[in-house]
């Protein structure tokens, strides 16, 4: 793609609206609290703005990340399915959003949207867009991962009716504790190495995807986030909780890109949750609603019944 068609600050300029905008939606849930705003310089390029709502009624954490960073080689995590771009300098700049809220019976939730420009001198620049958004539930609702998927495939409808199908399998894929043989939660999209849409249309997708997550997400703690629970809820949301932690921590390439390229620690680690447990040899007891998550919800499933 020529350099001539990208418009990378502008691309920057709305994620920092993004991070805003959610924020402001997060914010209404807890009145009585600020986000805490760390705006941070990375040593060897760039930067970010982090934004983590704490102890709140409704959000245990719910963290909001902007970064924007440079360097001159691109990290392994971000060169390993593309090898040819080893060693190009870049920009990486994107929001990436996680919330978990106290109560068990609302779900965790994580987005992200990113920008990737690879460079290297007397060569056209290599750009592209990753991101989606996927729901982690503790307790299963049919209507809330209906819901979910609904606004999952609004957002991609308008760029092709293939986008939605392809990126919510491949956000199985992806959100998959392969040690523990089960998917993260419910899924919703995921996409990386985007730019087949060329940039303004790709630009495009990403907004709408951006935008529809906080959209589908609000609703769903407004519901959930007043429901009854005791000590049982509560132990069980921490040992699922736990395998967030293995996700991330193994797993997952936003946070292995944040280290391998010397971002700031606590800003990538935003996602972890406050507590988490783990339990040797847990079993649900058969008929709970602990056993209904994992017999219909941690596996991949058709949740619109159209693919």
């Amino acid at each position: 793609m020529g350099s001539a068609e990208i418009d990378s600050e502008r691309v920057i300029a709305w994620f920092r609206e993004l991070q805003d905008h959610i924020c402001q939606r997060l914010a209404a849930f807890e009145p009585a609290l600020d986000f805490q705003i760390d705006a941070w310089q990375r040593p060897a390029g760039g930067g970010g703005d982090t934004r983590v709502l704490a102890e709140g009624e409704t959000f245990e954490r719910a963290g909001v990340n902007f970064s924007r960073v440079t360097g001159d080689n691109l990290p392994a995590s971000a060169s390993a399915r593309r090898p040819e771009l080893a060693g190009r300098s870049f920009i990486a700049s994107g929001v990436s959003v996680v919330v978990h809220p106290r109560n068990p019976y609302a779900p965790t939730a994580h987005a992200n949207v990113r920008f990737f420009v690879a460079e290297k001198e007397g060569e056209a620049p290599v750009w592209w867009f990753g991101g989606g958004f996927d729901l982690t539930p503790f307790y299963p609702f049919e209507a809330d991962a209906i819901a979910w998927h609904e606004a999952a495939r609004d957002a991609c409808a308008p760029f092709g009716q293939a986008l939605y199908p392809r990126f919510k399998h491949w956000c199985d894929e992806y959100f998959y504790l392969p040690h523990r043989d089960e998917t993260r939660g419910i899924g919703g999209l995921f996409f990386d190495d985007f730019d087949e849409l060329g940039f303004e249309d790709s630009f495009a997708f990403v907004r709408s995807v951006g935008q529809a997550f906080i959209d589908a997400y609000a609703p769903i703690v407004e519901r959930r986030r007043e429901h009854d629970y005791g000590s049982r809820e509560r132990d069980f949301q921490l040992y699922r909780r736990g395998r967030y932690v293995e996700f991330n921590l193994v797993y997952d390439r936003g946070t292995l890109f944040g280290l391998q390229s010397r971002g700031r620690t606590e800003s990538i680690l935003m996602s972890m949750p406050p507590l988490a447990s783990w339990q040797y040899g847990y079993t649900p007891i058969s008929g709970s609603a602990e056993a209904a998550l994992y017999e219909g919800f941690l596996k991949p499933r058709d949740w619109l019944g159209a693919l």
